[in-house]
C-alpha cells in the first residue's frame, strides 16, 4: 500500500469522527512490590522445587497413588480438556488471517418485468442466434468465492496472539491443577496414615484400660476398692471404645477422599502406618523469592493472561479504524447447462475490494476497548497478587515447620514421661499409695498427649508439602 492510499485511508479514519485514535493508550501499567531478595533471611542458594517429586517424596505407596490420580483425575482431565479449547481457538485466530475460499453452486430462474430497463431490452435481444432472451431467464453457476480481509493494523494478529497465550495460559493452568492434586493426594495420605496410628494408640489403651478394670473388679471383691471405682474405670473404657469407632469413620472417609480424587470408587487404600514416623527426606532449602516466577505455574499463568489481555486491547484498538476487505469470484455462469462449460463464452469473474469505517457503532467499540483495558488491569493486579500470595505461603510454611519441630520434640518428652507415670500409677495403686482418680488421670493424659504427637507429626508431613508446593515444586 502506497503513501497516497495510507493518507486517504487515515483522512477517512479522521472524517469518520475517529480522531480521537490516538487518545487510545494502550501503554498500561501499575505499581509494582519489589520481590525480596530472600525468604525471612533463609539465604538458599538452591531450593527444592528443583527436585522432582519423585525424589522428593520416595514412599512408594505413595507415589503409585499419584500415578494413578494424574492418570484419572476428573479436574485434571476437564482442564486437558481447556487446552484443546485453547488450541482450537489458535487455530481459528490463524485461519482468520487467511483468504476464506469457498465452493459456489447455485442455479435459479429470473423473470424481469416487461416495462423495465432489463425486460425492455432482453424482448429485443438474442442471447443465442436467432433465440431472444426468454421471459423466464434460468442462471446456473459453479466457481469459486473467495474474501480476505487485509489485517492493514494488526487486529487479526493481535487476537492470533492473544489466542496463543490463552493457550500458553491454559497449559500452566493444567500444571497448576496437576500441582493441586499431587498435593492434595499427599495430605490425605498423611493424614490417613496419621488416623492409623491414632487408631493403634487407642486399641493400647484400651487394652491397658480393660487390664485397669479387671484389677480394680478384684479389689472391689477383696475389699479394698468399691463400685465408684469400678463404675469410673468402666466409663473411661467406654469413652475410648467410642474414639476407636469414631476414627474408624475417619479413615473410611479419609481413604474414600483419596480414591475420588483418583476418580475411583472407594476401596481400601495400601499403606504403612510407619512411614509417619520416618524422617523427613530432604532438607529444607528454599532458593531466592524471584525464583517462584518461574517455578509457580499459577504465577506463569498469571504473566500469559497479562500478554493476552494486551494483545486484546491492542486488537479493540484496531477495531476503531477502518476495515480492508478484498472479495473475488470465478466460474462459470450460463443459462443453459449446455454452455455452462464453453470456455472462455461462459467464463465469469468479479473482484471488489471494499474500505469500511465505523460511524455509527462507535461507543459499541468503546465500550469494548474499555472493557479489555480494564481486563489488561485486573490481569496485572491478579499477576501481582499472585506473587505476594506465593512469598507468604513459603513464609507461612516455613514458620510452621520451625515450630513444628519444636512441639514435636517437646511432646515426645512429655509422651515418655506420661508413659512412665502411666506404669508408675498401676504399681502404686495396687499397693494402695495412689488412688483409682490419679490411675484414670495418668491414661487419660498419656492417651491424649500420644494423640496430640500423632497430630504434630502428621502437620510437619503436610507442611513438607505444602512449601514444596509454594515453591513451585515439580510435579510434571
Amino acid at each position: 500500500m502506497n503513501n497516497k492510499v495510507f493518507n486517504i485511508i487515515a483522512a477517512i479514519c479522521m472524517g469518520a469522527g475517529i480522531g480521537g485514535c490516538g487518545a487510545l493508550n494502550t501503554d498500561l501499567s501499575i505499581a509494582e512490590n519489589p520481590i525480596p531478595e530472600t525468604f525471612d533471611n533463609h539465604a538458599d542458594q538452591t531450593s527444592i522445587a528443583e527436585i522432582d517429586w519423585r525424589d522428593y517424596f520416595s514412599d512408594p505407596q505413595l507415589l503409585k497413588l499419584v500415578d494413578t490420580a494424574i492418570r484419572n483425575n476428573f479436574d485434571l482431565q476437564i482442564a486437558l480438556q481447556r487446552i484443546e479449547t485453547a488450541r482450537a481457538s489458535v487455530k481459528l485466530a490463524n485461519g482468520a488471517l487467511l483468504p476464506q475460499v469457498g465452493l459456489d453452486i447455485g442455479g435459479g430462474v429470473r423473470k424481469f418485468g416487461l416495462y423495465t430497463m432489463d425486460g425492455a431490452g432482453n424482448a429485443s435481444t438474442e442471447i443465442t442466434p436467432g433465440q431472444t432472451v426468454p421471459e423466464n431467464l434460468p442462471d446456473m453457476y459453479l466457481g469459486l468465492m473467495a474474501s480476505w480481509e487485509i489485517d492493514v493494523w494488526g487486529k487479526l494478529q493481535n487476537q492470533r496472539k492473544s489466542a496463543l497465550s490463552e493457550y500458553l495460559a491454559s497449559i500452566e493452568g493444567t500444571n497448576f491443577v496437576i500441582s493441586n492434586l499431587v498435593a492434595d493426594v499427599a495430605i490425605f495420605y498423611y493424614q490417613l496414615l496419621a488416623l492409623d496410628n491414632e487408631l493403634e494408640t487407642i486399641r493400647q489403651t484400651i487394652q491397658r484400660q480393660k487390664e485397669a478394670l479387671d484389677v480394680v473388679k478384684l479389689q472391689k471383691e477383696a475389699g479394698r476398692a468399691n463400685e465408684l471405682a469400678v463404675q469410673q474405670f468402666n466409663a473411661q473404657l467406654l469413652e475410648s471404645q467410642v474414639m476407636e469407632n469414631e476414627t474408624l469413620q475417619k479413615i473410611a472417609e479419609t481413604e474414600n477422599k483419596i480414591n475420588f480424587l483418583l476418580g475411583r470408587f472407594p476401596q481400601p487404600v495400601p499403606r504403612k502406618k510407619e512411614v509417619l514416623f520416618s524422617d523427613i527426606p530432604k532438607q529444607i532449602a528454599l532458593g531466592i523469592p524471584s525464583e517462584l516466577l518461574a517455578n509457580r505455574p499459577d504465577i506463569r499463568q498469571a504473566e500469559f493472561e497479562i500478554k493476552a489481555s494486551n494483545f486484546d486491547l491492542e486488537a479493540a484498538k484496531a477495531a476503531f479504524f477502518p476495515n480492508v476487505n478484498i472479495t473475488a469470484a470465478v466460474g462459470f455462469q450460463a443459462f443453459n447447462p449446455e454452455f455452462l462449460f464453453m470456455s472462455p463464452a461462459s467464463l465469469a469473474y468479479s473482484v471488489m475490494g471494499t474500505l469500511v469505517a465505523p460511524l455509527i457503532n462507535l461507543n459499541a467499540l468503546k465500550a469494548q476497548f474499555n472493557t479489555a483495558k480494564a481486563n489488561q488491569l485486573s490481569a496485572m493486579y491478579d499477576y501481582q497478587k499472585k506473587i505476594l500470595n506465593a512469598y507468604v505461603e513459603v513464609s507461612n510454611e516455613l514458620s510452621n515447620i520451625d515450630n513444628l519441630q519444636s512441639i514435636n520434640t517437646l511432646k515426645k518428652q512429655q509422651s515418655d514421661v506420661l508413659k512412665q507415670s502411666v506404669e508408675a500409677s498401676k504399681e502404686l495403686y495396687k499397693s494402695a499409695r495412689a488412688s483409682y482418680l490419679e490411675v484414670l488421670t495418668a491414661q487419660q493424659n498419656a492417651l491424649q498427649t500420644n494423640l496430640e504427637l500423632i497430630e504434630v507429626v502428621r502437620q510437619k508431613w503436610i507442611a513438607t508439602v505444602k512449601i514444596y508446593k509454594a515453591l513451585g515444586g515439580g510435579w510434571t
